[in-house]
């Protein structure tokens, strides 16, 4: 063993582990266990080859996926916008026949009815169902308490009037309803 009279920063001397000597291996392999080895090599690289395609698969779905939601939510309204192009069509052609002179004011008001009642038809296709308020207990989280009035007609804290249709989508509020709600009766 070889000793290094390098001094520490205290000033001893310091001996310094001989650098190690490369391993060799001293037993020579059998045949069979050469073969061994490169079987086991073979299968390591195929496993790893399996493993990189495997990731690689992965990224590619990982983008794929990625894209399709993005185009789900880009054209996710697609289906509404093509049952509503009807209604919109019958409102041209309501407001086309307001400009012909000899259309009356009865068949227009008639009109434009059924093509209410058609938009109606294709929302709550789409999951929207209107808030019935009037009558029911003021509740906070359908209604917007817009004023409050006297009555001895509707008990009081119920709703009086409602000035502006509540609407839910698929049972979640949409819009709370605008709401007159009854107070005690003037003394």
């Amino acid at each position: 063993m070889e000793h290094n009279n390098t001094n520490d920063s205290m000033g001893t001397p310091v001996d310094e582990a001989p650098s190690p000597e490369p391993l060799q291996p001293e037993v020579e392999l059998t045949h069979e266990q050469v073969s061994d080895l490169q079987g086991r090599a073979a299968k390591a690289e195929e496993n790893w080859d399996r493993y990189v395609r495997s990731v690689a698969e992965l990224e590619n779905y990982r983008k794929r996926a990625v894209r399709e939601k993005g185009e789900a939510i880009q054209f996710a309204n697609e289906g509404l916008m093509q049952k509503l192009l009807p209604v919109l069509d019958n409102f041209d052609m309501a407001l086309a026949a307001a400009h012909d002179p000899s259309t009356t004011v009865e068949s227009l008001r008639t009109g434009i009815t059924m093509i209410q009642g058609q938009l109606r038809q294709v929302l709550a296709d789409a999951g929207l169902e209107d808030l019935n308020a009037l009558g029911q207990v003021f509740d906070p989280n359908l209604h917007e308490a817009v004023a409050q009035q006297p009555s001895d007609q509707v008990a009081e804290g119920h709703v009086l009037h409602q000035v502006r249709k509540g609407y839910r989508l698929k049972g979640r509020l949409l819009r709370p309803a605008g709401v007159v709600v009854a107070g005690l009766p003037a003394a």
